[in-house]
Order: structure tokens, then sequence, then C-alpha cells
């Protein structure tokens, strides 16, 4: 673990971790303090609330990719930096129309920010593809997931508390005032070098340089079986997520209340396996990384179906959390190494809408299922489909190069 840190004296991979740390807070305040006041403002309504998941999910169909094209054409430091500070801006105008009486403005935050989002995300990956060492990738990418799985747990709890306490507007003020953070310590950034963005690019047009990216990805082993390994998890995690609840009511038997006792081991996992992977990342191959924690999390969504006592449905939910953050890092840095970085942002845009469109895809039918099959068969299902998206990405441990360096075409 010493060791690991000791090699995050590395100034620009602490002013990133920095600025995702306020960026964060700022998310996770505006996500819960609005989906609060939406549901007390419409009594509950359930078009409103289903409201905010559109905004904040629709822009990674419509300008994930987009997105990407103009990360690839821009240069990633100017990018991130204007995106938090427009973000911030946006809640700015937000704030102003609260205090008119337009209380449906709200949503406006969430989906400016989440179209924003759309072009930093693939700018924030080719910042680390142009300036951090490929030895430090991984531990890089692993303390970044461990930052967002504490958030995971206290986002909720912060989110909740500064609307409860303090109200809409001093919540949204506050997710303003936090994007501004995140904005100036991106300013310590190195400037952003002349060739770094592709100015030349200005004279093609958006769509050559979007057949280009689906012709990048599809002429490389490693980012077409990343791609369809991703596709396939996004059927199976989107499949069992809204049926958490009946694996309380139906297998245990237990009031829906009781679901707390399975989302307490999954949020210790989360930070727990992200600090283990952390300590581990630099001695461990980003694919074995991948694989092993695509195999354990498929048994624990196997084990969750099959379970019938809350002790083993929680010891499930552990391990599958557990692994979580390996998947998510070997990932990430398996794109990173196999992508050159005039192509990052378009190798991200396409990515994203893949997993996110089969996730979406599979919630939708959870329910028809639920009503056709029984929920160890559903659970079983949704495993295989990870094991599926292990096997499509084991060819990847016998890549030569592994350990860096970008993929020849095939």
């Amino acid at each position: 673990m010493l060791s690991s840190f000791k090699r995050f004296r590395h100034r620009f991979i602490r002013i990133i971790l920095i600025s995702n740390l306020f960026s964060q807070i700022g998310i996770w305040v505006r996500n819960f303090a609005i989906l609060l006041y939406v549901m007390d403002k419409t009594e509950g309504n359930a078009l409103y609330v289903s409201l905010v998941s559109v905004a904040e999910y629709a822009p990674m169909f419509i300008f994930s990719f987009i997105g990407g094209v103009f990360a690839d054409r821009w240069k990633p430091r100017k990018t991130l930096v204007w995106c938090d500070f427009l973000s911030a801006a946006s809640v700015g105008i937000v704030w102003l129309a609260l205090l008119s009486g337009l209380w449906e403005a709200v949503l406006l935050t969430t989906l400016i920010s989440s179209v924003l989002s759309q072009f930093s995300q693939p700018a924030g990956m080719k910042w680390f593809k142009i300036h951090v060492p490929d030895e430090l990738a991984q531990p890089a990418m692993s303390l970044l997931q461990t930052l967002f799985a504490v958030f995971m747990v206290l986002g909720p709890v912060l989110g909740t508390g500064v609307y409860q306490t303090f109200g809409i507007q001093a919540a949204i003020g506050m997710t303003g005032i936090s994007f501004l953070m995140s904005a100036a310590v991106l300013l310590f950034l190195p400037p952003d070098s002349p060739g770094s963005g592709q100015e030349a690019a200005a004279s093609l047009s958006v769509i050559r340089d979007m057949k280009a990216g689906i012709r990048y990805v599809a002429g490389r082993k490693t980012l077409l079986l990343l791609s369809l390994c991703f596709l396939l998890v996004g059927l199976g995690v989107g499949l069992i997520s809204p049926l958490s609840v009946f694996v309380v009511t139906e297998k245990l038997a237990l009031p829906a209340s009781d679901l707390k006792w399975l989302s307490i081991p999954y949020g210790l996992g989360e930070i727990v396996g992200g600090i283990v992977t952390f300590a581990v990342a630099s001695r461990i191959a980003p694919s074995r990384l991948l694989v092993l924690g695509l195999l354990v999390n498929a048994a624990g969504m196997i084990l969750t179906g099959l379970s019938g006592m809350l002790w083993l449905a929680m010891l499930a939910q552990l391990v599958i959390a557990l692994l979580q953050p390996a998947i998510f890092i070997g990932n990430q840095t398996l794109v990173m190494q196999h992508t050159e970085a005039e192509y990052i942002g378009r190798v991200t845009g396409i990515r994203t809408p893949l997993m996110t469109g089969a996730m979406l895809l599979m919630m939708g039918l959870a329910g028809v299922l639920k009503n056709m099959f029984p929920l160890e068969w559903i659970y079983g299902f949704a495993g295989l489909c990870l094991a599926a998206g292990c096997l499509a990405v084991l060819p990847l441990l016998r890549i030569h190069g592994d350990a860096g360096g970008t993929e020849e075409a095939v």
C-alpha cells in the first residue's frame, strides 16, 4: 500500500483527484436534492420523478459519441475547465429561476450538467493518456474508483442532509460552488500543448470523424472485445438492478424495508474493494483484473438469486462489490493502453452508450421477465451474461504487450 501511495508524487494526478472530489460533491448534492425537491413539489408524481432520471441518462445516448468526437478535436485541459465552469454557470441561472418561482427549472441543472459531462469525461481520458505515465495509469484509475465508491455510500447521505437542513436553494448554490472549485483546481494543470488538439480536424466533418472512430474500434481486437464485453455486462447488470427488493421480499421472506441489509455490505465492499485494488493495481495486469472481476461478479449474481438466507445474500453482495472496482479499473486501463490519444474521445463515446443502452433496455424488460420466470433464473441469466463477457475478453490474456503500448490494427 505504501509503495502505491509513493507513486502519487505525480502532482497532476493529485490535481485531477482533488478536482473530482469537488465535482462528486456537486453531483451528489445536486442529484439527491433535486430528486427530493421534485418529490415534495409534486407529491411524488411518478412522471416528474422519472424526468429526473431522463435528464441524467438521456444525454448519454444523444451526446456521448458527439462529445467524444469534439473531445478529440479540442484541447483536453481547456475542455475540462470550460465544462465545469459552464456547469456552474447553468446552476447559477437555475438558482435565479428558483427565486422567481420556476421550480421546474431544477431539471435543467441535471440536464445541462449531464450533457457537459459527455464532453468532459472523454477529455479527461485524453488528458490522462497524454500526461500520465503508463506505469501510473492503473493505480491512478484505482484511486479514482475508490473516490467514486466512497461517494456511492456517502453521497446520498450528503445530498439528503444538505436538502433537508438548508433547502433547495442552498443545495443548488453548493452545487455551483463545487463545480467552480473543480474548475479552479483544474487551472493548475499544465497548459495544453499545441498538438493536444486536432486543429486541422476543423476542416473535416463531424460525420467523417465519427466514421473514423468506428473504424478505429472495429479494427483493433482489444477495443472490439472490450466493447462486446461491456455490452454483455450492461445486459446482466440492467436485468437485476430493479429486482433487488424482490430478493428481500420473495427469496428471504422479509419486509421491503430490509433492503438496507443488502445495501450496507454492497457499499462497504465498494470502498474496501477500491482500496485493495489500488494497493495491488501496479502488480496485476489489467486484463487479469478485468477477468477476475467479471468471474467473481458472475458467481455473486448467481449466488444472490439462489440464496434463501439473509447472511448468504449479504455475503454475495459483499463479494460482488469487492471485485467491481477491478472491472472498472481493468477496463479503463486497457482502453488507455490500447488507444492513441487522438482517438480516445471517440472510443469512450462509442462504448458508453453501448453499456448504458443495454442496461436501460434490460431494466425495461426486468418487470416483464420477473412475471414469466423464477427470480433465481433471472439472476442466473444475469450471471451468465457476465460470464459470457469474461469469455469475450479471455483472448486479451494472451495478447502480447498487455503491460502497455498501443495495439496494432487487425
